[in-house]
């Protein structure tokens, strides 16, 4: 039984305590296929900042979006330390509670770089926000560029896209099976 089915949807997160991008692709064989994309803001709706109030919308809202598109998989960016700590730690919580939803929600989560996603995108691990937004334009043939947020997650859905299939074959060969227990994926169903 393979482990991906084909064709496949995709949903790619882009984690952010202010505003968290969403993008669903379709994935059949070598062909993609754009779906939805968008934006889950906190900051409208929460006065002062209060951050479980936040999680809360960021949880909700993906919850909402899975119910809505009926992902086979997702894919989350992974986030390092950066210059201020205090950022660091709340973009984790903020990516925390999208791995959650998702997890909750029964999809398999694999995460890539920041650098895997450019590298798979626009063949350049350093491309800046404009590049992979008309990169994400052009391979999805869309009329016009997506916001860098939905872009980025796009992205995140592409890279699985094309990854997600290598790592499932490398699973079944190595008899692994992927799903829980393959150091790529978070699984909150067996396959």
């Amino acid at each position: 039984m393979p482990i991906y089915p084909e064709p496949m949807r995709i949903l790619g997160i882009d984690p952010g305590l202010r505003t968290t991008g969403f993008g669903v692709i379709d994935v059949d064989g070598q062909t993609l296929r754009y779906v939805a994309s968008g934006t889950i803001s906190t900051t409208r709706h929460i006065e002062n900042g209060q951050l479980p109030a936040r999680l809360k919308i960021l949880f909700d809202g993906l919850r909402e979006v899975v119910t809505r598109y009926e992902p086979d998989a997702a894919a989350v960016e992974i986030v390092f330390v950066n210059v201020n700590p205090q950022s660091t730690l709340l973009l984790g919580q903020a990516r925390g509670a999208c791995i959650t939803a998702l997890v909750h929600s029964g999809l398999p989560v694999a995460e890539y770089t920041a650098l895997q996603m450019k590298q798979a995108v626009a063949g350049y691990g350093r491309a800046d926000k404009a590049q992979i937004q008309e990169m994400v334009r052009r391979l999805l043939t869309l009329p016009g560029l997506p916001g860098p947020d939905a872009a980025d997650a796009l992205g995140l859905a592409i890279t699985h896209a094309h990854a997600g299939k290598a790592m499932a074959r490398l699973a079944q060969a190595e008899g692994l099976g992927g799903g829980q227990g393959t150091a790529s994926y978070r699984d909150g169903r067996s396959r």
